[in-house]
């Protein structure tokens, strides 16, 4: 059965699509986990929901919602350019605003909100050649941004006082943080869903961290380790019929308790 299904296009397609998120959600995420903003990539995603249930509401694709929730509250959070407990407070405003606004989205939708409902878990397997083909090219801008100012988001994420003090522009660099983010989180959510994007985006940089304090080496890491979550994770879940998600975040969190243990022991 495992080999029959390895033959099948829809497996194909999940594995190039799982591919293409782990590595953006790997490079994005440890810009995020040096900048301490773990909580808004949960709120990206919350709310990213919210915008799936409006597109509902209004008769359109709920993806395209999803993506331009997140896009609205990347650029909202990037806008404000707030840390330590006044970002976090900030997030958490916002978050819960806008997941009262879903309730209230799904509670005007009149028919069945099973697509809406899909993105809370994901559906790697459900992915279509024409979604794969927008994931390649949200993550052909989400890369091609992250290799443009490289140097200096790396400098604003590392010690924005002293890049402030050398001329670097923070909240531009913020407003763009976010909004890679959103469109990485947007993409994550179509494989693990909105209640475990966190895996995907967060859990590999903060192994990866703990293994190398050299940022390059870092990304690096970080996408093998998304990437073998991910891949494994799929093919996991064709042998045993589990949800993927939970064997991505699985392998994910396996990953991360190793890099810990590896710095017990050092």
């Amino acid at each position: 059965m495992f080999t029959e299904l390895l033959g099948q296009h829809f497996v194909h397609t999940a594995l190039i699509a799982g591919a293409v998120v782990a590595v953006v959600s790997g490079a994005i995420g440890t810009f995020v986990v040096t900048r301490g903003a773990s909580f808004a990539v949960h709120a990206v995603s919350e709310l990213g929901f919210t915008g799936a249930a409006g597109a509902l509401v209004l008769g359109i694709d709920p993806v395209a919602g999803m993506m331009a929730g997140s896009l609205f509250v990347g650029a909202v959070l990037g806008l404000l350019s707030l840390r330590g407990r006044e970002r976090d407070s900030a997030i958490g405003a916002v978050l819960a605003f806008g997941l009262g606004v879903g309730v209230l989205f799904l509670s005007l939708y009149q028919g069945y909100a099973t697509e809406a409902t899909n993105l809370l878990f994901g559906s790697i397997v459900g992915v279509s050649d024409r979604q794969l083909l927008v994931l390649a090219v949200v993550a052909a801008i989400v890369l091609i941004g992250i290799a443009v100012a490289y140097r200096p988001l790396l400098f604003s994420s590392i010690d924005p006082e002293v890049a402030e003090a050398r001329g670097v522009p923070l909240r531009a660099l913020s407003v763009l943080t976010f909004l890679l983010l959103a469109l990485t989180t947007a993409e994550a959510i179509q494989v693990v869903g909105v209640l475990l994007v966190l895996t995907l985006v967060i859990t590999p940089a903060a192994a990866a961290q703990r293994l190398t304090a050299n940022p390059a080496t870092a990304i690096l890491l970080s996408m093998v380790i998304a990437l073998v979550a991910t891949e494994g994770g799929i093919l996991l879940s064709l042998q045993q019929p589990w949800p993927t998600s939970f064997f991505i975040s699985t392998i994910s969190f396996a990953a991360y308790l190793g890099a810990r243990m590896r710095t017990w022991s050092s």
